[in-house]
């Protein structure tokens, strides 16, 4: 089958027409700063007579350090001190670990003694005038190792392996239901086989910066973060100082998935050295010290069963996970609370095994459970369509299911064929020839694949503060996240729509530990937690606003604003200025605390503590919540070079009320080319006998640029769900990168006919 490939592609639509249980696509609230240049990020902050500082790191992934020599490097003109662990030991206290509730990414305490856990470890902090004075000063420092052979990941010596359940008794469980040898007993098809995915680094184009400033007892910190309030209490627990002497500020975050959710140990040394030499440090580590100090998304190893009737309905789900952590910390994504529940099937198995090796921790990255995860079961399902002849959207049909199958709970909505339905016409899905190799343009083979997109519909307790003045102005403050995501545009919408007055008159601030607190911007949350605890502070509002309206008896409460009246659950109606005017005030402020469905009582106490207790998904008693979508992808494949390129893609998605379609649209379409770089591009080489990262650069480290990506096309499927929180909100942050790199492989096999399962997908898998 031949195609000939259109050379004219749909013009880019930024801000596309809002449709049903819609809002308006705004333009970017804090647009005007951030291309101007206004904006502030973490490292932008002012301080008075900075120290700036540089880290040594380890170059060895396991052993100890038996000295240092130091001279040459203090002999440079403007260095200030060089910190080792004999100048910081017992500095910083230790923390609980992320899984048990703490703050930390890790239990791995660097400069506390002379042992070194893994490679790139910080053993050193050089303080000096300038930047560029500590970096050569660091340059000049020996250091003596006792070098031992290091666990590098899987199958290597000294690894060891242990069941996820044993490992962590209370964060995870392996969701099972049925009896799984009767099910492959009664199926007429089974296939089985693995798959793996790499080591990957969140690379964000901000960097991992830390300012820490003392004013005699209290401290100030810089520093980019996904939740102030988690550092805030996190360092003070280190340092043993009241969190109330604590104060974090970080109103921009330049980009995270991930990498700034958690406290790294940097901050506390930082905080310590700024103590030790009595003066302000700025800290900007370099682009390679981010691959081994902050996190990264483990590699992981899956094995998959799956049988059927001939008809396409699955009998039995087996699938066992693998996944690499650090040695002492039993860190587990988890993916198969998604893979588990994603499709009907009356008997399911799964396993998570943790691999334990001599590394950093790992830790969230965008969509942490389900990219690897679902990948292995979205390129099972498509193995398993081919076997039964059968096309693969058809087989996701027959298996569509209104209630998982672990504990039978329904969903509150769920438009996945929907999705399918609404990308699969877009796309053109109807030509596809079933048989691989079939279609051709020229030299290059083309391949359409496509897979399931799923993501938790997840919140947590969030407080937020505004202020409605006479004048029509509103402002709003909460410790919430904008990592780039449009936090501010759609929290300025919701007070806006709240308050019947124009997004121009709303001012919002974040960002910063003098705020009511929010979550972690992590889970897909800030949107459902953050705009529900500003909703309703709003409504507190008013209702303190009306506490008469129009004839209506004293008491009597206002239901909403419309335009400039309060309009009461009567009819009754009172201009605003009036109400201003009644009560004797120009401004009312009004502190709101919201907790969601399947929330405690305490989650507003943890919130002050830096702790966001997360609901939603499969957490909930009586039903399940997610997110859906579908995405279709064209590669062509060279047919001589085996070159892969991905012309187009199309995903639609559902995921509840769109607050703004332009944000929303950036997100997803943002989401599915990472999507692509998981199946094409992103992978962090380690060496096996070394356990050392190998390409912990931006030159090696290969992310997508502009050529790689021809035609993004997202569609929003209408949905309204009233049962996940006040405004009918579901997460979509994480949801355009899940399954991309199952559609991308699939669509590979459709090309070639050969089946790729460890990604990323490269020539040398395609040349025989």
């Amino acid at each position: 089958m031949t195609i000939q490939m259109s050379k004219t592609f749909a013009a880019t639509i930024e801000a596309p027409s809002p449709g049903a249980n819609m809002g308006q696509a705004v333009p970017r609230y804090d647009a005007r700063e951030k291309v101007t240049g206004q904006a502030k990020y973490a490292s932008d902050y002012a301080v008075q007579r900075p120290a700036y500082a540089y880290l040594l790191t380890s170059a060895i992934s396991l052993g100890s350090i038996v000295s240092f020599d130091l001279e040459k490097a203090r002999a440079i003109p403007g260095v200030l001190a060089i910190l080792t662990y004999h100048d910081m030991k017992d500095t910083v206290a230790d923390s609980k670990f992320f899984a048990s509730g703490g703050y930390l990414g890790s239990t791995i305490r660097p400069m506390q003694s002379a042992e070194i856990s893994h490679d790139g470890q910080i053993i050193a902090i050089v303080l000096a005038e300038t930047y560029e004075t500590a970096r050569e000063a660091s340059y000049l420092i020996d250091v003596v190792f006792d070098v031992k052979p290091p666990s590098a990941s899987f199958d290597t010596l000294g690894a060891k392996v242990r069941s996820a359940k044993l490992a962590s008794l209370l964060t995870h469980d392996d969701p099972a239901v049925g009896d799984i040898e009767k099910g492959f007993a009664s199926a007429d098809v089974v296939i089985e086989a693995g798959y793996s995915t790499p080591i990957q680094h969140h690379n964000p184009m901000e960097l991992f910066t830390t300012t820490c400033s003392w004013d005699g007892d209290k401290l100030t910190i810089y520093e980019p973060s996904q939740s102030v309030y988690g550092l805030k209490n996190g360092v003070a627990e280190q340092l043993g100082v009241d969190a109330g002497n604590v104060h974090v500020v970080n109103p921009y975050v330049g980009g995270a998935f991930g990498s700034k959710g958690m406290v790294t140990h940097r901050t506390a040394l930082i905080a310590v050295a700024a103590k030790k030499i009595k003066r302000p440090v700025k800290l900007v580590a370099t682009r390679d010290q981010g691959f081994t100090i902050a996190t990264y998304r483990a590699e992981t190893r899956h094995k998959i069963r799956i049988g059927a009737t001939r008809d396409g309905k699955l009998s039995a789900l087996s699938h066992e996970g693998w996944e690499v952590t650090s040695r002492p910390d039993s860190y587990a994504v988890s993916g198969t609370e998604a893979t588990s529940r994603i499709y009907a099937c009356p008997n399911v198995s799964t396993k998570v095994n943790i691999v334990y090796a001599d590394r950093n921790t790992p830790g969230f990255m965008r969509s942490p459970p389900e990219v690897p995860y679902m990948f292995a079961l979205e390129s099972a399902m498509d193995e398993l369509a081919e076997k039964l002849g059968m096309d693969p959207v058809e087989l996701r049909r027959v298996n569509d299911t209104m209630r998982e199958p672990i504990k039978g709970l329904p969903y509150t909505s769920r438009s996945l064929m929907a999705c399918f339905d609404q990308a699969s016409s877009a796309f053109g899905w109807s030509k596809r020839n079933l048989r691989p190799g079939s279609m051709r343009d020229g030299d290059w083979l083309i391949g359409w694949g496509c897979a399931t997109a799923t993501y938790p519909t997840q919140m947590a307790a969030a407080a937020a503060r505004v202020r409605w003045s006479s004048n029509g102005n509103v402002e709003v403050e909460t410790a919430a996240h904008d990592v780039g995501t449009g936090a501010y545009t759609v929290i300025a919408q919701t007070a806006a729509d709240k308050l019947g007055v124009s997004i121009v008159k709303v001012t919002v601030r974040l960002g910063d530990t003098s705020f009511p607190p929010s979550p972690v911007a992590g889970g897909s949350i800030t949107t459902a937690s953050t705009c529900s605890a500003v909703a309703h502070t709003c409504d507190l509002l008013i209702a303190r606003m009306a506490q008469r309206v129009g004839g209506a008896e004293d008491g009597q409460r206002a239901a909403r604003v419309e335009g400039t009246q309060l309009v009461d659950s009567r009819g009754g109606k009172e201009e605003v200025a009036a109400a201003f005017e009644r009560m004797g005030n120009t401004v009312l402020e009004q502190y709101g605390e919201w907790t969601p469905d399947g929330g405690g009582k305490g989650d507003i106490k943890s919130l002050y503590a830096g702790r966001s207790k997360i609901t939603g998904g499969a957490k909930l008693k009586n039903s399940i919540q997610h997110a859906f979508g579908a995405e279709f992808v064209e590669v062509r494949v060279h047919a001589r070079t085996k070159e892969v390129r991905v012309p187009r893609i199309v995903g639609a998605f559902a995921a509840g009320r769109i607050l703004n379609p332009r944000t929303a649209r950036s997100q997803l379409m943002g989401g599915m080319i990472w999507g692509i770089s998981s199946a094409l591009h992103e992978a962090t080489e380690i060496d096996a006998q070394t356990a050392r990262y190998i390409n912990d650069n931006l030159a090696d480290y290969l992310v997508p640029v502009n050529a790689d990506v021809e035609r993004v096309e997202v569609i929003f499927v209408p949905e309204t769900d009233t049962q996940v929180n006040p405004i009918g909100v579901k997460g979509l942050g994480e949801l355009g990168n899940v399954g991309t790199n199952a559609a991308v492989a699939n669509a590979v096999y459709h090309a070639t006919g050969q089946r790729v399962r460890d990604l990323p997908v490269r020539i040398d898998h395609l040349i025989v």
